[in-house]
């Protein structure tokens, strides 16, 4: 199992009844891989025997049909051909979603509450990944503003993970993962600069770039000079 789907299973920790669906498809997908198996290997076994009775003759292995063929795929093969079905339209559930990393630059996409940004943190933290970056995004026609954590590794596996969550734009608020990631002291503080996000528990949450006494938020689309 390579570290994206690792990761992706460790995350649905997150949503619990998310995580049984996804453990009962895998659990289907290998059995039907284990049935298509059973149901390859005879076929193989009488065909080798041909090859060994058979003599002046060149024998070629005979490919399996298309249909053989696609039943005998593996549930990752199953799974990515899944991956890449066109979403459903309407909102987006809260979920682990499997991002193009050649389209988007992440692997897997997380959306979450504001209440389980720190255990995905500490999910993310168990598996090996650092904090990369936090920023804000103003949706200013909503009265939301999204919050965006992005995760990396360094140990040469790759796999980068986004986790977004939204949050009234009237109240900002959430929690800070400073008790798990404390380099995200930082990060924190400029969201907080630029669009006034609170991030509740951080140690010394104040200007980090603007004056102390500014009394704006820069990057709000309604901000004007």
């Amino acid at each position: 199992m390579n570290i994206v789907e690792q990761t992706r299973i460790a995350l649905l920790e997150l949503f619990p009844d998310l995580a049984a669906a996804d453990a009962e498809a895998r659990a289907k997908a290998e059995a039907e891989a284990a049935e298509a198996a059973e149901a390859v290997a005879p076929v193989e076994a009488e065909q080798e025997v041909t090859a060994a009775a058979a003599t002046g003759e060149a024998e070629t292995a005979t490919p399996p049909p298309a249909e053989e063929s696609a039943e005998a795929a593996t549930p990752e093969t199953k799974a990515a051909a899944a991956e890449k079905e066109p979403a459903a339209e309407g909102p987006r559930q809260n979920g682990v979603a499997v991002g193009d990393y050649d389209r988007h630059g992440v692997h897997l996409d997380v959306l979450c509450d504001p209440q389980q940004v720190v255990a995905a943190a500490e999910i993310l933290d168990q598996a090996g990944f650092f904090i990369e970056a936090i920023t804000g995004v103003d949706w200013l026609k909503e009265d939301q503003m999204e919050v965006i954590y992005d995760y990396n590794r360094n140990d040469g596996r790759l796999c980068r993970v986004v986790v977004r969550t939204r949050i009234p734009r009237a109240e900002p608020e959430l929690p800070s993962i400073t008790n798990v990631y404390p380099g995200a002291n930082w990060h924190e503080r400029e969201a907080y600069d630029f669009f006034g996000i609170r991030f509740l528990g951080h140690p010394d949450l104040t200007r980090i770039l603007l004056p102390e006494d500014a009394d704006f938020y820069p990057l709000l689309k309604d901000f004007t000079l």
